[in-house]
């Protein structure tokens, strides 16, 4: 039977309950397939381990994360704690250091999910977005200069490689051909001269070896517009690590909302462990009270699943939180129910046996 490691690090605010609800359901699934079995190792990082440590993660913490299948991460951040240092301390360092340079967000408007859009039927919003995940606008270069003084500066420098804009922009065409869908870049060359002219060219270098994939081009602000007016011209969307950033949140307002948005770190090669995750906020204003949405920890159990090669199971899990929508029985107060957070896993695996 095959076994596999999972690092967790359930981190802050509803993180540590939203996780819990997603290792019930991995657990749950690995006892109805009965070929695989999941192990959960758990780390305390995040910004409580850093009040008291003064480090978002212990040193050596990679080290320890490497010899993983998979990471699962809960939610980063907590008043009293810079947001650029749990951000810079944590997250941003494990997709750094394991090169996790594609990041896979579904923006899928599920039957049974509110959406604020009144003029797009359900199958309309149904899109991946490819962002690039490891340098562009959040390579952290850049200086600040004569600080307290009147002349104060800070340079913030947006590192695009070559490398880096072909692996990702060719990891995006890959999925387009394979799905038989279109995809769409999104920049902003008109204003951004040479980042962003530079990502232009290289679209184009790749797409010249994909002549079946259907694409297009658009500057970020009329995706943006777009991404609300008309959201049935998206099917696979490839940006920089802002843009990639900004427009998957808005994707996320107007699929469900950020209780059902999930997020992949890839590292396509396996080199290092891939991460998963909700991409929620901590709301530590809501932790402890039962009240947080786990269906997007859920979701992000379903990216595991993909990649770890069990993609029926992951496609199931989609298909369960539909389900779950669609019957109201057992949701949370944001989705408009009564039920706790830890009944959610409870009802996914019931739908998952049924």
């Amino acid at each position: 039977m095959k076994t596999y490691n999972i690092a967790v690090i359930a981190g802050d605010g509803i993180g540590p309950e939203v996780i819990f609800e997603g290792k019930k359901v991995l657990q749950g699934i690995a006892e109805l397939d009965g070929s695989f079995r999941a192990e959960f190792t758990d780390f305390p990082w995040g910004c409580e381990y850093y009040l008291k440590t003064g480090r978002m993660m212990e040193e050596g913490g990679l080290e320890k994360l490497r010899a993983f299948d998979a990471i699962y991460l809960g939610a980063v951040g907590y008043p009293g704690v810079p947001d650029n240092v749990s951000l810079g301390g944590l997250l941003l360092e494990i997709r750094r250091g394991f090169d996790e340079y594609i990041n896979l967000r579904p923006v899928k408007l599920l039957k049974g999910a509110p959406c604020p859009l009144k003029h797009v039927a359900q199958e309309d919003i149904d899109m991946i977005v490819v962002r690039e995940n490891s340098e562009g606008e959040y390579a952290n270069v850049g200086a600040r200069l004569y600080p307290g003084t009147p002349q104060e500066m800070a340079l913030q420098t947006g590192v695009f490689s070559r490398k880096g804009c072909e692996r990702v922009i060719r990891y995006a065409y890959e999925l387009a051909k394979k799905e038989k869908k279109t995809l769409t870049s999104v920049s902003k060359g008109n204003a951004l001269g040479y980042s962003m002219v530079f990502w232009d060219e290289i679209f184009k270098e790749v797409g010249k070896e994909y002549p079946e994939v259907v694409t297009s081009s658009l500057m970020v602000d009329a995706a943006s517009m777009f991404f609300v007016k008309d959201p049935g011209r998206f099917q696979v969307v490839v940006t920089s690590n802002l843009f990639g950033d900004i427009l998957t949140d808005l994707g996320a307002a107007i699929a469900g909302g950020m209780g059902l948005a999930a997020g992949a770190n890839l590292n396509p090669e396996r080199k290092f462990p891939s991460m998963f995750e909700p991409i929620h906020g901590s709301a530590p204003d809501i932790a402890g009270k039962g009240l947080a949405n786990p269906l997007a920890a859920i979701w992000s159990i379903s990216q595991m699943l993909d990649f770890l090669g069990h993609e029926e199971w992951g496609k199931r899990v989609v298909e369960a939180i539909e389900t779950l929508l669609v019957e109201k029985r057992t949701l949370t107060p944001d989705l408009g129910g009564r039920a706790k957070t830890s009944d959610i896993s409870d009802g996914i695996l019931e739908i998952l046996r049924r």
